[in-house]
């Protein structure tokens, strides 16, 4: 067995107790599992990563009931859900039928960790899955934020740009190159290039450069996007092939 690693936060706490922060995941993670065990009628998923959470419900009466009674924990404490943050949502293998049958749209989608979640079908067997995209505010708020940045280094050698940006990308692929956002990718990338081509043409002082006359330069510093994280049946087949 590994031993788990201490945390810097647990590490300098003088007084060798966890933040009030980790105390109370800590005795939500206690409180839900009791609940899940004791209480629900039928399967419950937890996944909570600090203070975000989605739990997913065999039952609706049971997701019901929970939010009633994490409410009621929570005014406890003085504390409260956050109203646009907290839905009870039709989602999953069967909702899409279910939704249908009662005359109702597409399934919902939710917003989890920097991506938008939302039911679909895989491609080759049109079998359920959950399929993940980036956010659309996380991915404008990170060209945005390039955008500036760019702006700052606009007399910057190109290389130096191209160094930069491409560690950008790259970490940005790192996080969000799953199965199924590749799209989004792209776009991101496209948008990228449009961004520092629209710098090099204004620090020019003769004529304006045309996109094909900068495309080699975009391709050297911008890598296309590709998955990072893909399926696990995946990455076990490149681990133990046949």
């Amino acid at each position: 067995m590994r031993r788990q690693r201490e945390s810097a936060s647990w590490r300098e706490a003088p007084h060798r107790l966890p933040p009030s922060r980790l105390v109370s995941t800590i005795l939500f993670d206690l409180w839900a599992d009791v609940w899940r065990r004791r209480v629900a009628k039928g399967d419950v998923i937890i996944v909570r990563y600090a203070d975000d959470l989605v739990m997913g419900f065999q039952q609706r009466a049971d997701a019901v009931r929970f939010l009633e009674e994490f409410k009621e924990r929570l005014a406890k404490f003085g504390l409260e859900l956050h109203p646009d943050k907290t839905r009870l949502i039709e989602f999953g293998r069967y909702a899409a039928r279910d939704r249908k049958q009662h005359g109702k749209g597409k399934p919902e989608t939710f917003t989890f960790l920097g991506f938008t979640h939302y039911c679909g079908q895989r491609h080759k067997n049109e079998t359920f899955t959950v399929w993940r995209i980036t956010a659309k505010q996380r991915m404008v708020a990170k060209l945005k934020a390039i955008k500036a940045e760019l702006q700052r280094r606009k007399h910057d050698r190109t290389s130096q740009v191209g160094v930069w940006l491409r560690k950008v990308v790259t970490g940005y692929y790192q996080y969000h190159a799953v199965p199924g956002n590749l799209n989004q990718l792209r776009t991101f990338r496209h948008r990228v290039n449009r961004l520092w081509r629209n710098v090099l043409v204004r620090r020019s002082q003769t004529a304006r450069k045309k996109w094909e006359k900068l495309t080699p330069v975009l391709e050297r510093w911008i890598p296309p996007p590709r998955v990072l994280h893909p399926y696990p049946d995946a990455r076990f087949y490149a681990t133990h092939p046949s």
